[in-house]
């Protein structure tokens, strides 16, 4: 058990237990000098908890029974400054402590925030969070350099990562599925950046993204009708788009009855789906050996029985397995590209095949890619913040050498608000679904007149 913490109120200094008395005002909190006055005690206060800590029964006690011992530790070295905080002031003292001992210090609150989807670091003393879409300065800060890389170095440890000068860069989920990303000098000028991409509580559905205004019943009618008819989708878009997001979506309209293998680099996908193997790539360890790669996994995969492989990202030579997997067998796979069109998503789709070190023509390639892609969905993040699928193309062959596609839905942006936020209206193109039979085959009934030239009204317009 911790041992108990000596009688009279101390901070360590050195090896030795010294009287701080002397060095506290009481007034500091009240005199506008709080920030300060906080993050020093705190300090003092954690090294008195480090030193009163008796180490040899630590790995014997779980986290929960950890953290309890503490938090009473805590409590009563701060029930012994009495006369230098008062009640509210020691029981926020004691949860920035418990952060910093157990949790991420000062990104605690910010976790706990389900209003922000997004935390971005730049340096110890500069921290952004994005809320409903756009970024806003977060009233946090680090101590110092040394004590965000701490920060960073433990949350990495905790999921078997490890980041240091010879490996700046890491990329991994954490316990609660978000994901981070870190990078530490000498790569990062001025200090570690840092962000964390977060989900929430529940995945959204694709009511949800209509009621939102990211798409309309019409289109999430189509789409719907596309996954349960086994089409194989593409889903493209940048950096924040909303790709996963949709792609969640819309896997919840895979039948329950059906095996679905997932690929990611890290997890963030999850399938409501009761038949569900999820699979993780594996970066190289120190000594440049154990990577396991999406390419590796989704080989793997083909011998595990799948009816559906859904791949989080595809974006190197992965592609070309992909799509040969949609081609024999595995209809109804989905993925997600960075691309900022759909039809630039076919042309990065060539250069990756491209990358798999084939000597192959390029009127194979898309031949390849038109029988396998059958609908691609461009999403987007436009101005304000609002994720919106701002296109809807189906793949329907090759004229030639040449990829065939038709936009279906589209959205028009037509300007912008007194806030910067984007205007605009859904429309059909007027052009009938080249794969309508084959839905109506499949028992996926769609009126026709669904495809007429119109705008569309969203929930949000």
């Amino acid at each position: 058990m911790p041992r108990t913490p000596p009688d009279d109120v101390t901070a360590l200094e050195g090896d030795s237990w010294t009287d701080v008395e002397s060095v506290r005002r009481p007034s500091a909190i009240a005199a506008g000098q709080g920030s300060d006055e906080r993050r020093r005690l705190k300090a003092q206060l954690h090294q008195q908890l480090i030193a009163g800590m008796d180490v040899s029964v630590l790995g014997t006690l779980s986290r929960d029974e950890l953290r309890g011992e503490v938090r009473r530790m805590a409590e009563e070295l701060c029930q012994r400054s009495s006369n230098l905080l008062n009640r509210a002031e020691r029981e926020r003292l004691i949860s920035e402590v418990l952060d910093e001992t157990f949790g991420l210090g000062p990104l605690e609150p910010l976790m706990a925030d389900p209003t922000i989807s997004d935390i971005l670091i730049n340096g110890h003393d500069v921290v952004y969070v994005e809320r409903n879409g756009r970024l806003e300065r977060a009233d946090v800060a680090f101590t110092d350099a040394r004590h965000l890389l701490h920060i960073v170095q433990r949350v990495v440890g905790q999921i078997g990562r490890r980041v240091d000068e010879t490996s700046p860069m890491v990329d991994g989920r954490l316990t609660d599925g978000s994901r981070i990303n870190a990078i530490i000098p000498p790569l990062a000028l001025d200090g570690a950046l840092v962000s964390i991409r977060r989900f929430g509580v529940r995945p959204l559905l694709a009511a949800d993204l209509v009621q939102k205004g990211a798409m309309t019943e019409e289109m999430a009618a189509f789409l719907s009708a596309c996954v349960r008819a086994r089409l194989n989708l593409l889903i493209s878009g940048g950096t924040g788009s909303g790709k996963t997001t949709l792609l969640n979506a819309l896997s919840a309209f895979i039948p329950a009855d059906e095996r679905v293998i997932t690929i990611e680099d890290a997890a963030e996908l999850r399938l409501q789906q009761p038949h569900v193997g999820r699979l993780e790539t594996r970066p190289r360890n120190v000594e440049g050996l154990g990577e396991v790669t999406t390419r590796d996994l989704v080989r793997n995969a083909l011998r595990m029985r799948p009816d559906r492989i859904v791949i989080g990202e595809c974006r190197g030579p992965e592609a070309l397995d992909m799509l040969q997997a949609m081609n024999t067998g595995h209809e109804g796979s989905l993925t997600t590209i960075h691309a900022n069109d759909t039809r630039d998503a076919l042309g990065r789709l060539e250069m990756m095949v491209g990358m798999a070190g084939f000597d192959v023509p390029m009127w194979v390639i898309r031949k390849q890619i038109a029988s396998a892609i059958h609908v691609i969905v461009q999403t987007s993040r436009l101005s304000g913040g609002a994720r919106k699928v701002v296109k809807v193309s189906e793949v329907t062959g090759m004229d030639g050498e040449n990829l065939v596609m038709h936009d279906l839905f589209a959205f028009k942006q037509t300007g912008v608000d007194d806030d910067r936020r984007a205007q605009g209206y859904f429309h059909t193109t007027g052009i009938r679904p080249h794969y309508l039979d084959r839905l109506a085959s499949c028992g996926v009934e769609l009126p026709v007149q669904l495809f007429e030239r119109r705008i569309l009204t969203s929930a949000c317009s």
